[in-house]
């Protein structure tokens, strides 16, 4: 039990330090590093670094293992399914959310605006609001396929909301999502929220081309 817990608690240590940036599409990671790092033993380190390689977070540079990237195509597979799942969300969360729920993303929505121009700031934020629309969905099932959906989105080295004007853009269109979601329209919610990560996908392809200035 207690040999199942510890790798457990590897896997998830490791999986959030890449989600919070603290590992980076590219970067190296070493089993013997890692388990210093996070004062566990190396067996269950050497575990979860396998289990993340055969669930792609990370490949194979020679002998060594590196943070995964995503390519041109998996980039726009990415997209197209979390738009198709967060599409679903928003429209299950405009039949089931509770009012408090849709106060919440209004009052997240409001707290944004003062970083707006900080957007490692508002990127933690955006992922705190996306996770609460996912909430609101009241769909366990669904909900689990997002978390793994967002957790894929850490490979990116670069936040759209990075891009000069996109953070005030972004904070209209969740505004768009949450104003559908309230008058009980699940259409017009997935609508939007297809609308919104249509947006963001362009303004990704937009900044890896340098077409648009990056404000970090």
């Amino acid at each position: 039990m207690t040999d199942r817990k510890e790798n457990k608690d590897a896997y998830e240590m490791i999986i959030k330090a890449i989600d919070l940036g603290v590992y980076g599409p590219g970067d190296r990671l070493v089993e013997s590093e890692l388990a210093d790092r996070f004062g566990v033993s190396r067996t269950p380190v050497r575990e979860a670094l396998q289990r993340l390689e055969i669930e792609s977070f990370l490949s194979r540079d020679g002998r060594s293992l590196i943070v995964a990237s995503l390519d041109h195509t998996q980039l726009g597979e990415l997209y197209s399914v979390r738009a198709e799942l967060e599409g679903l969300a928003a429209y299950l969360a405009a039949q089931h959310a509770a009012p408090e729920e849709i106060r919440v993303l209004y009052d997240m929505i409001e707290k944004d605006h003062e970083i707006v121009d900080d957007p490692k700031k508002l990127s933690r934020a955006n992922r705190r609001f996306h996770n609460q629309l996912h909430l609101a969905s009241h769909n366990r099932f669904l909900i689990k396929q997002l978390h793994q959906v967002h957790r894929t989105m850490a490979l990116l080295a670069s936040t759209t909301l990075s891009a000069d004007g996109r953070g005030p853009m972004a904070l209209d269109e969740h505004r768009a999502i949450v104003d559908a979601i309230s008058a009980g329209d699940g259409a017009g919610a997935r609508a939007a929220l297809k609308k919104h990560l249509s947006y963001a996908f362009e303004t990704r392809l937009k900044l890896d081309a340098g077409e648009v200035k990056s404000i970090i």
